[in-house]
């Protein structure tokens, strides 16, 4: 299965690279060019360093960072469900945590032209495979910097596991597709209502 990106942030998106619906686990990061392919797909990186990483590193060193991409995933996942119901909580052990996967990568700056005329840009570089995880370090980091715990929630419908930060206007998204889980919803509520 292909990783889904329902989550409106990178973070968010990295939390359901592993989803459970009706109960089945789904693991979309199993190998270490599926991590890679998913680190392009959020935009974290592009295609033509991943392809270079890809083959300076090899197999087992990409396979190696995507196990430990798994065991972080997991670990942010615990701790965003503290932080989002006490985030006034002391998190001096997670942040330290933290910090230490945002060591792993270092970066430089470069004036680019673009369309909108020259602008500098952060350079990350990538000296290891497990310097990858880093990249999702920095969205974590993010997350927890610029966005409010109360707005990352847990998909409403019924056999999903999926998260989602609430960007909509009042706050009120339940879901985490209006298409797919808030059409079941509906259709639900149809089917009992026409039972009654």
């Amino acid at each position: 299965m292909q990783p889904l990106f329902v989550g409106t942030h990178p973070a968010i998106d990295f939390l359901n690279t592993a989803l459970a619906p009706n109960g089945e686990l789904i693991e979309t990061l199993g190998d270490g060019r599926a991590y890679l392919e998913w680190l392009v797909t959020a935009g974290l990186l592009d295609e033509v360093r991943s392809s270079k990483l890809r083959r300076r590193f090899g197999v087992e060193a990409l396979d190696a960072a995507a196990a430990e991409a798994r065991r972080i995933r997991e670990w942010a996942r615990a701790w965003l469900t503290r932080w989002r119901a006490s985030p006034e909580s002391d998190y001096g052990e997670e942040i330290a945590v933290l910090n230490k996967l945002l060591s792993r990568e270092t970066s430089s700056r470069e004036v680019v032209a673009g369309s909108e005329g020259l602008k500098i840009v952060e350079l990350p570089h990538i000296e290891s495979a497990n310097a990858l995880i880093a990249l999702v370090a920095a969205q974590i980091a993010a997350l927890i910097t610029q966005e409010q715990p109360s707005l990352i929630k847990e998909c409403s419908g019924s056999a999903c596991t999926l998260w989602f930060l609430d960007r909509t206007k009042a706050h009120r998204r339940l879901f985490c597709s209006p298409s797919t889980c808030g059409n079941r919803a509906k259709v639900a509520a149809f089917r009992d209502r026409q039972r009654e």
